[in-house]
């Protein structure tokens, strides 16, 4: 998908102050501490669509509204997944705003979590 100039402008705005991790380095902490959570930021179609098993729904449309109820320690380790790592890192963007300190934008999203083996469930 070719995005256009003013969607990059503000995802590569956001990417200079965000901390970005591969699809390998999001499994390997997810797996490895109990208190790792990986966010999928997507609409809720792409969600039923396909989802890594075992991540929390917060679309980028509700997630600033609903994050402080779900995850009230701001310090929680939350990996964010979208498509491809843009809606992510926007989303990380802003939870960091929010106060969150350890946000974290998975690069190449669901694509790249797939080809690295997560397992994608459907539906709710």
């Amino acid at each position: 998908m070719k995005h256009s100039e003013g969607f990059l402008a503000i995802v590569n705005d956001a990417k200079s102050r965000v901390r970005q991790e591969t699809a390998s380095e999001a499994l390997a902490r997810i797996t490895g501490q109990r208190n790792a959570v990986l966010v999928d930021v997507r609409e809720d179609d792409e969600w039923r669509a396909g989802h890594v098993e075992g991540a929390v729904h917060l679309g980028k449309g509700i997630i600033e509204r609903d994050i402080e109820n779900r995850f009230p320690d701001k310090s929680t380790e939350l990996h964010l997944y979208c498509g491809g790592g843009f809606r992510s890192a926007m989303a990380a963007d802003n939870l960091q705003k929010m106060g969150y300190t350890n946000v974290i934008s998975v690069d190449g999203g669901i694509r790249a979590l797939a080809e690295s083996n997560a397992t994608i469930v459907t539906g709710d």
